[in-house]
């Protein structure tokens, strides 16, 4: 349950910007804030940068502007508050890089209002690209911003749309998953999950994260489900099944697909 008593905003009023040269293309960002008056003073003196913020007030509307049939545009960084009524701004980057696709890779700022270090620690291991300390100076907050998106643009790649573990292929557009060159058959939802793996190669994820990614929810209690399919995935694609080398199991804690296979 978050604090009653949040630090104060950065300012009554924020400086103007207009000193600052405004982007050659406009970048659309998504605040995630409860404090409706600050994500306004934030969004008009961004505005001035030619920066476009939508705002959500919590956790769950911000989740769903990213993906969901009421999502929209996809935007180039979430500014991200710890401190939500519904969910932990922790939480809420945790769903974020759970996502499935382009979602998963989206930058995140956070505002940190918390005092304590282990917040900011936390939210980095989580995958928050930086974090602003309130109160904090709207320049310093721009900065930052545009840092990130530097970051974004320099190492931005398109994604590839066939994804190779040695002798596995993943063609993401066909739908179609080969194993040295035979196909193996998944079915959609199989598919489905693993992408949502192949895609994070390498980082371990709990059964909950996987099934938000594919299916944008939590795993009620005592599902056992994806248990059942990543069975059947390892089946397809394993050379031996009862000694997987692709799709690992991590005790306790969920399931990691392989980065160096064969």
């Amino acid at each position: 349950m978050k604090s009653t008593r949040k630090p104060s905003s950065p300012s009554s009023s924020f400086p103007s910007s207009t000193s600052t040269p405004r982007t050659a293309m406009s970048s659309q960002l998504l605040m995630i804030e409860d404090d409706a008056r600050l994500a306004q003073m934030v969004g008009e003196y961004l505005g001035q940068s030619g920066l476009q913020v939508t705002h959500r007030a919590d956790g769950a509307s911000g989740m769903a502007q990213l993906q969901g049939p009421d999502a929209g545009p996809l935007p180039d960084l979430v500014i991200l508050d710890l401190m939500l009524p519904d969910m932990d701004g922790l939480e809420v980057c945790r769903r974020i890089r759970a996502l499935q696709g382009p979602a998963a890779h989206v930058p995140v700022l956070m505002l940190t209002a918390k005092g304590d270090p282990m917040d900011r620690i936390i939210g980095l291991e989580l995958g928050a690209d930086d974090y602003l300390p309130k109160p904090f100076e709207p320049r310093e907050l721009l900065a930052r911003i545009r840092a990130i998106l530097r970051r974004r643009e320099s190492g931005a790649q398109p994604a590839a749309q066939v994804l190779r573990f040695g002798s596995l292929e993943i063609d993401r557009d066909a739908r179609t998953v080969t194993l040295a060159g035979q196909p193996a058959e998944l079915t959609s939802y199989q598919f489905d999950l693993l992408v949502a793996l192949a895609e994070r190669a390498g980082r371990v994820l709990t059964r909950d994260q996987i099934m938000e990614a594919v299916r944008g929810r939590e795993l009620e209690a005592f599902d056992r489900s994806i248990d059942v399919h990543m069975g059947r995935i390892r089946a397809a694609i394993e050379v031996d099944a009862k000694n997987p080398r692709r799709i690992l199991t991590v005790r306790g804690v969920g399931y990691v697909f392989a980065k160096q296979q064969d």
